[in-house]
């Protein structure tokens, strides 16, 4: 077979209906020889041609979808140089669309002996690594269009491709687990009727199993182990055919789209599944070590880990940002998807030791014309040295707001001296963005997520519980900020059972009820557990799949009903920060107000006091624009939210006539109700019962 000239770009593999050009960016490879495979695993080996600015490149007339495929560089093999060429390693394309197989960690996957790390190891890996698929780009989008939903009309809800749709008894056996799955009418309505508006999907770029956990029986269940920028994990597609994932998860976006729900995706571009020296060679190791990893600067043969596991990509070669950005790209573009949360967002800026929030990966970013107009969420942070960076990103960035997670849960648990914060971060965490021109909505706000207690278990447990993942409790977090309501685990105690409830109904209704933009986790609206395992990464089993059998129908509701609740009322996501003054020339009120349960407003000694365990706020919705960004009216109602995390009721003095003379509630998580047609009617005092969140709406408009 031989090759046509082809061209250097794009990279990776692209096929014209004719035939499929080929390119391959190496800045130290000799020559690189592309391989093809067919159904029996025979191998042609094919020299590339060409060679443009380092790109590697050829064209091969007749070659179409469904072609296997990987590529061996020759090249320099000095690992004190960090250089790390063998050609007898079957590498995959960074770019390629759809891959398959599985890797099998043979020792020939690795670039020494396994009983002499000193001496270079030329086993063939081919046969014991994934392959790059050729794809057809081709596909019927019909009418899709990007629901585009305001940030502050977002609800957010993070999810698992696998683990939310595995046990669900409305989804045949067969799409269970899938893009497929995810797609179902009878997921769309679940997200509907939650008023969910976007689904933040745990990662589904290609990943691979670590050796150690395939020894123990377990899997990489959550998926931060990446291994395809741009190919879609093919385990999660229903059809098993090479090449498939890609439309399947096409179908699913557009189904999603069809119901105005917008896709995240949860991306990895700080490290790949390559891991540190003693990895294997499965892909940018073999084609340019230097270029696409972070090396320690003095001794080159050792990687930079700021992420935990490994490596490190390096964000200050231009080839680097290119695969990083060339990937976000081809996601909106060809995928149609919504929007990225970058996982340990923070080693994206370290362009040099330190964390730098100009670094060139941002520049990039906020010029481009497609990535910059996507919704862009940051884990603001790594394990490296200054990591933590909550805060810090560029204007154009939203960031999960750890530290509303933490102040929340302290909160409703009891502990002292957190008015002041709480206060900060249920209005938008202006200390935190305002300063730099973000908006209430740069806060993604949560009490929980993947990485943690599930909320059932934030209530049930003050330890966590980890044994089944074979490290003897060690691994997850110590710090959990939890607490059990007085039994570890499972109780039948009906008093202990109601409180636990309670105190979910709480922090869901903080949650949805603060401003910035709400992201539940999957399955808490369920009542989920994992009984107490933090750290369910490893398990692909019934622990971290969500049980719908066992849901809870009235948490369930309780969501809806408070999501429809936000949207119709403006005031809870607004998009700008409170200012402490009138909305309106000439108004009286401001637009916030601060209440101690003596009705009067708070001072600073009631600030610093430290057993302040109740709070009331006013909420001003007086002037609030009455459509929302889809042209439907909202209603401009103002409301007093009153929070009580004590362990005794207490009555509470409401505010003075000029704040309202006539009160109704209409959220109360001690019955679980909302209401929109407010009839309970309040008139001086409120009894706030034990650990409760009452919200009162003001029935005499100004």
């Amino acid at each position: 077979m031989r090759p046509w000239p082809g061209s250097p770009y794009p990279l990776g593999a692209g096929y014209d209906g004719v035939g499929t050009n080929f390119a391959l960016f190496s800045m130290v490879a000799e020559f690189v020889e592309l391989c093809l495979f067919d159904d029996e695993g025979t191998e042609t080996r094919i020299r590339l041609p060409e060679v443009d600015g380092f790109v590697h490149h050829g064209y091969l007339p007749g070659v179409g979808p469904g072609q296997r495929y990987g590529y061996r560089v020759h090249g320099p093999d000095d690992v004190g140089r960090g250089e790390r060429c063998n050609p007898n390693k079957l590498l995959i394309d960074p770019y390629a669309k759809a891959i398959t197989g599985e890797v099998d960690w043979d020792e020939s996957l690795f670039g020494y002996r396994f009983e002499n790390p000193d001496e270079r190891n030329d086993g063939d890996s081919a046969g014991h690594v994934p392959l790059g698929v050729v794809i057809n780009p081709y596909f019927d989008w019909m009418n899709d269009r990007p629901p585009h939903t305001p940030y502050n009309e977002s609800v957010i809800y993070e999810a698992h491709v696998r683990g939310l749709t595995m046990q669900h008894p409305e989804i045949p056996p067969e799409l269970r687990g899938t893009y497929a799955a995810l797609a179902h009418p009878v997921m769309i309505d679940h997200f509907t009727q939650l008023g969910v508006t976007a689904v933040e999907l745990m990662p589904v770029h290609q990943f691979i199993s670590d050796h150690g956990l395939i020894q123990q029986g377990l899997r990489n269940y959550w998926g931060y182990n990446t291994i395809g920028y741009f190919a879609p994990q093919a385990s999660y597609a229903a059809n098993t055919s090479v090449d498939n994932q890609v439309h399947e998860f096409k179908g699913m976006v557009r189904a999603l789209h069809a119901a105005d729900i917008e896709v995240i995706l949860d991306v990895v571009y700080n490290h790949t599944a390559e891991g540190n020296h003693l990895g294997p060679t499965l892909s940018m190791r073999g084609i340019d070590n230097q270029a696409y990893y972070r090396l320690v600067d003095d001794n080159p043969q050792y990687y930079m880990d700021y992420t935990g596991t490994g490596n490190s990509l390096n964000v200050r070669d231009p080839h680097t940002l290119q695969l990083i950005m060339d990937s976000l790209r081809y996601w909106v573009t060809e995928m149609h998807v919504d929007g990225f949360r970058f996982d340990l967002a923070a080693t994206l800026a370290r362009e040099f030791y330190d964390v730098d929030r100009l670094s060139a990966f941002f520049d990039i970013v906020q010029q481009d014309p497609v990535v910059s107009q996507v919704k862009l969420i940051a884990e603001p942070w790594d394990v490296g040295p200054g990591g933590y960076q909550v805060g810090n990103f560029p204007p154009l960035w939203t960031e999960w707001n750890g530290q509303y997670r933490d102040t929340v849960r302290d909160f409703w648990r009891g502990e002292p001296s957190t008015l002041g914060e709480f206060a900060s971060r249920i209005t938008g965490s202006s200390d935190l963005y305002q300063d730099d021109g973000r908006r209430p909505f740069a806060s993604i706000n949560f009490v929980t997520a993947h990485d943690g207690f599930t909320l059932n278990d934030l209530v049930s447990y003050n330890d966590k519980h980890n044994e089944a993942n074979g490290e003897d409790n060690r691994d997850g977090a110590n710090d959990n900020r939890s607490w059990n309501c007085g039994v570890e685990g499972p109780t039948d105690d009906p008093e202990i059972t109601a409180l636990r409830t309670r105190q979910q109904r709480n922090m869901l209704a903080t949650l949805l009820l603060s401003q910035g933009v709400p992201m539940i986790l999957h399955g808490d609206e369920l009542g989920r557990t994992q009984h107490g395992n933090n750290n369910a990464y490893c398990q692909d089993n019934e622990l971290s799949w969500v049980d719908w059998e066992l849901s809870h129908s009235g948490l369930q509701r309780f969501v809806a009903e408070l999501t429809e609740f936000r949207r119709v009322h403006p005031v809870f996501r607004r998009r700008r920060f409170f200012a402490g003054r009138p909305i309106r020339s000439g108004d009286q009120l401001r637009d916030i107000a601060w209440f101690t349960p003596a009705g009067r407003e708070m001072t600073e000694q009631d600030w610093e006091a430290d057993f302040g365990r109740c709070i009331l706020v006013f909420l001003n919705g007086q002037g609030i624009p009455d459509l929302d960004s889809r042209g439907e009216r909202v209603v401009d109602d103002s409301f007093l939210m009153c929070f009580n995390a004590h362990y005794e009721t207490i009555e509470a003095t409401l505010p003075g006539n000029d704040y309202g003379s006539k009160w109704a509630v209409v959220v109360d998580t001690t019955t679980g109700k909302v209401t929109r047609d407010p009839s309970d009617e309040v008139k001086e005092t409120l009894a706030m019962p034990a650990r409760s969140l009452i919200v009162v709406q003001r029935m005499d408009h100004a």
